[in-house]
């Protein structure tokens, strides 16, 4: 039996889990900062810096607590060094080193957004290969292949914005609560996607790069004109649960497509899809619909393992110790992920 305890602070998530065998998650502890950020209708670096300092132990402690072990029945301690916000990695390698040297654990560190990957292989151990993952998050929107767990290769990425990141911004457009996703998602239930024209950049390009600067920008001129001449209307609910819709299926379909033009390229087996924007229902739908993507074994990871979480982190964090991975207490925080081009 391997118990590992994970730790995440990369964003605006405290996190924490304690997972046994890589698979198994005893609990999964997380503080999220949304209010502390909503007034600025985005994550401040210096705020979620500061929050997670005063939320990193608490959290640790639920996380054992909830597990019922104690830090000396740990096996490992593994932690998020890369990608994020630098003063954010800080705060939970701090910790994490603190925690290994008190009390002689390996520390392993862990890139992010491969730990999302990864969650696919908690969720199915057995998980057909080759298989076809999107991340798409606030920070985050790329294809990957994986080959196996730990064995990824980078196929696409955003050229600009992130899904997560686009649709927040469309949301402070449409006055709608921070975080964007969720509210888009909300106020689009009651609205028709064909209401506006929207562009889905890049489709008609054989790459597997997104991008969604475009589509903000056309909601903008929508509403505002080309040279953003007009204030900002004054829209009523129905309006704005059309726009809401309109612009929520034109960045989940450029999505989707691209999920599919991959697919056809690499002749996976399998799809999975991690990050906060794998949250989406409309998502979910328009890839369980499509005739390509529908016809892989599809693993859409439980939510939780879906946002940013500690759990995730002990995942992969047991698997790299058992490929005999070890990082000194010397491990740095980096700002970029780590990418392979396929």
């Amino acid at each position: 039996m391997i118990r590992a305890l994970g730790i995440e602070s990369s964003c605006d998530e405290t996190a924490a889990a304690v997972v046994v065998d890589g698979t198994e998650v005893l609990s999964n502890a997380l503080h999220s900062q949304i209010a502390l950020h909503e007034r600025h209708r985005g994550v401040v670096p210096e705020i979620a810096s500061r929050s997670h300092t005063t939320r990193i132990l608490p959290i640790v402690e639920a996380a054992l607590d909830d597990a019922g072990v104690t830090p000396e029945q740990l096996d490992l301690i593994a932690v998020t060094n890369r990608p994020g916000m630098v003063g954010c990695l800080l705060v939970g390698l701090s910790a994490a080193k603190t925690l290994a040297w008190m009390f002689g654990k390996p520390l392993v560190g862990v890139d992010h957004v491969q730990a999302h990957l990864h969650a696919a292989f908690m969720t199915r151990p057995d998980l057909p290969t080759p298989g076809l993952s999107l991340v798409a998050s606030g920070g985050h929107t790329a294809l990957y292949r994986l080959d196996a767990p730990g064995e990824t290769s980078l196929l696409g990425r955003t050229r600009d914005d992130a899904a997560g990141e686009a649709l927040d911004k469309g949301a402070a457009v449409l006055g709608l609560p921070y975080p964007g996703g969720p509210s888009i998602e909300a106020a689009a239930a009651n609205g028709d996607p064909k209401a506006i024209r929207l562009p889905r950049t890049m489709l008609d390009r054989e790459s597997l790069d997104f991008s969604f600067s475009g589509v903000k920008t056309a909601l903008l001129y929508h509403l505002r004109g080309p040279g953003l001449e007009r204030p900002a209307p004054e829209l009523d609910a129905a309006a704005v649960a059309d726009i809401a819709a309109s612009y929520q299926r034109a960045i989940v379909e450029t999505l989707v497509r691209k999920m599919r033009r991959a697919a056809e390229r690499e002749s996976v087996r399998s799809l999975s899809i991690g990050g906060g924007v794998a949250r989406n229902k409309l998502l979910r739908e328009m890839i369980g619909a499509d005739p390509v993507l529908s016809r892989l074994e599809l693993v859409f990871p439980p939510m939780d393992l879906c946002s940013d979480n500690g759990a995730m982190i002990a995942g992969l964090g047991t698997h790299l110790w058992q490929s005999g991975h070890r990082d000194g207490l010397d491990l740095d925080a980096i700002a970029t992920a780590r990418t392979r081009r396929a």
